[in-house]
């Protein structure tokens, strides 16, 4: 696995490569920042008027809860875009895979499987609608977490564990629906989930890194073609046949 992410990696300055990382991070650069006034302005909000408006819905009894509430979305305000920013890279990343995604996938192929039937692009279509519900779950999932900051970094431990597994999960299939019908490539990643959420460690460790991130859809893209092909051809176990 660690080979795979090396030689993602070292493909990441290729000419290729920075034709479209110049895209992809302009791209991800003005989706993190109308996520990021967004969600500012929500909890803004939500510290404010929007809480008022729930106790004078609820009545007086919630007014304990409320003011907890308050608090945590005043804090929440309080941390700013930038940390704002690193929760919603992960989102963000899910939305840019979809356009730029097989472009990688093609490279990789072509540079480190010449030999290897090439791969059929992802209908755009589906590749989108994938993207936009794996950005939905996780910015509800790392909402979730905001509140658990305050508890120990427990919050910090749910974010990276909940990125490894999503983003783990999306870039490995869109490397396995290159070469795989979409139930075939659904249930190889279900066979070996655990290997690839261990591979999906490595990308949340990724998008942690500031500026680095916004090369995320390259780097995850690279190496999961990488560990698709290293699962599917390991002995004794037959490569599904392609699509």
């Amino acid at each position: 696995m660690l080979q795979d992410a090396y030689n993602a990696l070292s493909q990441m300055l290729s000419p290729p490569f920075r034709t479209v990382l110049f895209r992809s991070a302009g791209l991800a650069l003005l989706l993190v920042a109308l996520m990021g006034i967004g969600l500012y302005w929500m909890l803004s909000w939500l510290g404010g008027e929007g809480l008022a408006w729930m106790e004078g819905a609820i009545g007086p009894s919630a007014h304990g809860p409320i003011e907890v509430l308050r608090l945590i979305a005043a804090i929440a305000v309080g941390l700013g875009l930038a940390v704002g920013a690193m929760f919603l890279m992960p989102a963000v990343t899910s939305l840019v895979a979809g356009l730029f995604a097989d472009d990688i996938a093609a490279e990789v192929e072509s540079t480190y499987y010449p030999d290897d039937p090439p791969g059929v692009p992802v209908p755009l279509g589906y590749a989108l609608v994938e993207a936009v519900k794996t950005a939905l779950l996780a910015l509800a999932i790392y909402l979730c977490c905001l509140p658990f900051l305050l508890v120990a970094g427990l919050g910090a431990v749910v974010f990276f564990l909940a990125t490894a597994y999503l983003l783990g999960r999306e870039y490995f299939l869109i490397a396995a629906l290159r070469q795989h019908p979409i139930p075939a490539a659904r249930a190889l990643w279900h066979a070996r989930r655990w290997e690839i959420f261990s591979a999906g460690l490595l990308i949340a460790a990724f998008v942690l890194i500031p500026i680095v991130n916004l090369a995320t859809p390259l780097f995850a893209t690279a190496f999961m073609v990488h560990v698709h092909k290293r699962l599917t051809a390991e002995p004794g176990r037959p490569v599904e046949s392609a699509v």
